[in-house]
């Protein structure tokens, strides 16, 4: 009888709780931190940088406002990116802007607070993940799942993952590629690398300072990346004027780049992920490898976004490979499909 009403008890305040709760899954990510609010969609998509006084360590501002500021604060002031290859670097920050985020889309946290689904990576140690789980109960938090970013982002994507045939996804972020094999809502093999879109960045840094003896930040990086990268040539190579520093001089000066240029110096970090992929394959059971010949591949992530990489990845396994239909939203998607039934994807919690 003591059971029973326990139960009930229980049972009561967890529907008291979910009624006035608005639970929220977070892709939390090293470039970017998307929140999904359930029955509201994604509600929020800021950069992963938090501004802070470097005495105090106060937080002066969070997310794009905080981006904007890289390389351009005063000494008094200093802008992280307290993620690093998808796990937490500096964890008072990360919980700072946790708690920024959270607070900005759950309205009734100090009444209720929310309950989280987070993605990490496959690849994480138990330490990490702890640290995560700490990081967003500290932040407001009334309870932490932790969810695996491949299967998040094959939910996000509209795989068929519930089938008793293979998906396979190649989610490519910010700090780290993710790649898994999936079949009946279960990971049949998984593998993540530190490298994605903040190592190509680091690789065009490298190659201009290198080539050009010019110094360069992360966001002009990052912007050739995006408006010339490319992993196979192109039907017309492109090519724009960036500004920076010289390094042999110390002033400022414009140099002219090609296409062909960043495609040589993100060639290591294509490879690294062609060659992850690969692995996975060679890992797969053969009836599950033969399912993969029809079904292919599917990429997301920003980092799938870099021109032809799609191309690279067909060219080098023979297998069709397709863009998800949003890929820097799939993971955060997937967290939003899983907060509607909670008891399909953690029924041992």
């Amino acid at each position: 009888m003591a059971f029973t009403f326990k139960n009930a008890i229980t049972n009561f305040f967890a529907n008291l709780f979910g009624v006035w709760s608005h639970d929220i899954g977070i892709d939390l990510g090293t470039a970017n931190t998307l929140v999904f609010v359930r029955d509201r969609g994604i509600v929020l998509r800021e950069p992963s940088v938090v501004a802070v006084y470097t005495t105090s360590r106060r937080i002066r501002a969070v997310g794009a406002e905080a981006k904007k500021m890289l390389g351009r604060t005063p000494g008094s002031i200093v802008a992280l990116r307290p993620m690093k290859d998808g796990v937490i670097a500096d964890f008072e920050v990360t919980e700072a802007m946790l708690r920024y985020f959270i607070g900005k889309v759950s309205k009734s946290m100090r009444l209720v607070p929310p309950r989280v689904i987070i993605a990490v990576p496959s690849g994480i140690t138990e330490v990490e993940k702890r640290a995560v789980r700490e990081a967003t109960i500290h932040a407001g938090a009334r309870d932490v799942l932790l969810i695996q970013e491949p299967m998040a982002a094959a939910i996000g994507a509209g795989l068929p993952i519930d089938e008793p045939a293979a998906n396979m996804i190649v989610d490519i972020g910010g700090g780290t590629t993710e790649v898994a094999i999936l079949s009946l809502n279960g990971v049949v093999f998984s593998r993540s690398i530190r490298v994605g879109g903040d190592e190509m960045d680091h690789s065009i840094i490298n190659y201009v300072k290198r080539e050009y003896n010019l110094i360069i930040g992360e966001r002009t990086a990052e912007e050739l990346k995006i408006r010339i990268g490319s992993a196979t040539p192109l039907d017309e190579e492109l090519s724009v004027s960036i500004k920076g520093r010289d390094a042999m001089v110390g002033l400022p000066r414009t140099i002219t780049i090609a296409s062909s240029e960043i495609r040589e110096a993100l060639k290591d970090s294509f490879a690294s992920i062609v060659n992850i992929v690969k692995i996975a394959l060679e890992q797969c059971p053969p009836e599950l490898s033969s399912d993969l010949v029809d079904r292919g591949i599917v990429l997301a992530g920003g980092g799938a976004m870099v021109r032809n990489l799609d191309i690279l990845i067909a060219a080098e396994t023979g297998l069709p490979v397709v863009m998800a239909s949003d890929p820097l939203s799939a993971v955060a998607n997937g967290t939003g499909t899983v907060l509607q039934d909670l008891s399909v994807w953690f029924d041992n919690e």
